[in-house]
């Protein structure tokens, strides 16, 4: 990583810096709880016990049971093991509905569901706004259809969809169980589990630990594990727990949720102050909607491609990104922009900025002001 001084990180929807309280519970306990929570003498049962009062209090905080939270290393796996694990617990139904701006890991789970076991596969379109309708949804099922997933929050335009309309459809409509990535939003805006089946949440994007996730799953929803091991998780996803990590998931939830009204004015004004100095730039076309979640701000700029201008930003001292982290190295225009319609040049060469709490005004005026030096420069 470059060492220039005053270097800015402006990628939060990527990852986000650990809080202090989250790492210092976590190093200790790393350093003190070791033994394995599903040994049966007495230090396993302590972790044991740390472990599930944790469960409990992630549960309490989002407003389900216990026995319906399921430890992840993320949610890429929390989403994938959404999609394959209810439809292989369904085998008589074959039809799966999402969106064209899923994450990576939800689409490439519905494209290997496709291509190896025979699915068919809806990708709902998005409007202008890059939303999914409602009523596309209602549209698209089918007596067969045994998942609809819908992200709650979008990675790179911070476009939120309507999830709790889309759920209840979903839920009068049809037999079909309904899953949610709230990996951007849990934390950050309001989110209800009522009538959502499954959602995803992963721990880094809420200054946690990386490597940390839930997939909720209620209890009526069935569930075929991917990753077979003990009696772990509830038989639902084998494999030794990593307590540590899974232990201090809670208390990162909880920090996240205490925090987020507190911090979502300091964002909200950081936003609209970026919006609107971008929007005094010649050239500077916006893709984050105005009804998009406060924090992520989504521009093109169409004479510099998104590896140039992300370069340039980084000799400059600005750490952003073009498009979702888990595509970054991929040099096709932005999947999400071109399903709001957007012409190819212009998601080759967009730059999203996402800002956190560490974040301040003057890191966003001096942004403008280099971006203004590399379109000066390069455009």
């Amino acid at each position: 990583m470059p060492k220039a001084a005053n270097r800015v990180y402006f990628d939060s929807s990527s990852t986000t810096k650990i809080n202090d309280e989250v790492l210092a519970t976590y190093k200790e306990l790393l350093t003190n709880y070791y033994v394995n929570s599903e040994s049966l003498y007495s230090e396993g049962t302590e972790i044991y016990r740390m472990l599930e009062r944790s469960r409990a209090a992630a549960a309490s905080l989002l407003g389900v049971e216990p026995s319906e939270i399921i430890y992840t290393s993320g949610s890429s796996e929390a989403n994938s093991s959404a999609v394959k694990g209810v439809s292989f617990a369904c085998p008589g139904k074959k039809h799966i509905i999402t969106t064209q701006i899923e994450h990576s890991s939800l689409l490439n789970a519905c494209r290997q569901m496709e291509s190896i076991f025979g699915y068919d596969v809806t990708y709902l379109p998005v409007d202008r706004y890059g939303t999914v309708k409602a009523e596309d949804v209602l549209r698209s099922l089918r007596d067969d259809t045994v998942l609809v997933s819908v992200m709650h929050v979008n990675n790179e335009t911070g476009a939120v969809n309507p999830i709790a309309e889309i759920a209840e459809i979903v839920k009068k409509k049809s037999h079909a169980y309904f899953h949610t990535d709230m990996t951007q939003s849990v934390g950050k805006i309001p989110v209800s589990l009522r009538n959502v089946d499954l959602a995803s949440m992963s721990a880094h994007k809420i200054e946690g630990l990386k490597g940390s996730g839930i997939l909720i799953k209620k209890t009526h929803v069935p569930f075929v594990p991917l990753i077979n091991g003990g009696e772990q998780e509830f038989g639902l996803r084998g494999g030794t727990s990593n307590a540590p990590v899974n232990i201090v998931f809670a208390k990162t939830l909880r920090l996240a949720l205490e925090n987020r009204e507190k911090y979502h004015e300091h964002i909200a004004s950081l936003s609209d102050h970026l919006k609107e100095e971008l929007a005094a730039i010649p050239g500077i076309e916006m893709n984050t909607p105005e009804a998009a979640m406060n924090g992520i701000v989504n521009f093109s700029y169409e004479k510099i491609p998104s590896e140039v201008m992300q370069n340039a930003l980084n000799q400059a001292g600005f750490m952003v990104s073009a498009r979702s982290t888990c595509e970054s190295h991929s040099n096709n225009p932005s999947y999400v922009l071109t399903a709001m319609g957007y012409s190819d040049r212009r998601a080759s060469s967009s730059i999203r900025v996402s800002l956190s709490r560490f974040n301040t005004a003057e890191e966003t005026d001096r942004f403008i002001l280099a971006l203004k030096e590399i379109i000066a420069h390069y455009g």
